[in-house]
């Protein structure tokens, strides 16, 4: 249930609630497998994590090649160690795939509301616009020669599927490997 809308409050404060909000339910909407493995590719990216390997792999190391060679478990060149490793790294990969498919699924969102929210300005720019035409012509105020015709285009409604394509016209193809 959302909140009653204030209408006194400041509207940058607005936006930051309305983000926190939309954050919040995204965090919300995970499932518990995104979660964990979320968690753990924020561990695998720490110095703490950087730490605690470095002590493993150091004492490991140290037990292996100091210890009576009845306790050693993993002889020089530590095969077991390797094969350890080895198979955290395949995993530890698959976490962070895992959590920049989930960062471009949000990026995803963003930029979608980063384009309705630009739609929407240029729209509200172009009925600014409108409007301070009239008044100027209410007022009898003759355009400014500066503006020549960008003033007159600026005016008109954007077709957004004209730049579209016009972009997809005008911009180099990607190379296909």
């Amino acid at each position: 249930m959302t909140a009653p809308r204030r209408t006194d409050s400041n509207p940058a404060m607005e936006n930051v609630r309305a983000i926190v909000e939309l954050e919040r339910k995204l965090l919300d909407a995970q499932h518990w497998s995104e979660r964990i493995s979320l968690a753990i590719g924020r561990f695998a990216g720490s110095l703490r994590f950087v730490i605690i390997h470095l002590i493993a792999f150091a004492t490991w190391a140290a037990w292996n090649a100091f210890a009576p060679p009845h306790w050693r478990f993993d002889p020089y060149p530590w095969g077991l160690l390797t094969f350890i490793v080895s198979m955290e790294g395949v995993l530890i990969a698959t976490f962070v795939l895992i959590t920049q498919n989930r960062m471009s699924h949000q990026s995803d969102h963003r930029e979608h509301l980063d384009l309705q929210v630009d739609l929407l300005a240029e729209q509200e720019m172009t009925v600014v616009l409108r409007m301070l035409r009239r008044i100027a012509d209410h007022l009898g105020l003759p355009p400014d020669p500066a503006d020549g015709d960008q003033a007159e285009q600026l005016t008109r409604r954007t077709n957004i599927r004209d730049l579209m394509e016009t972009i997809k016209r005008e911009l180099p193809e990607e190379p296909h490997h």
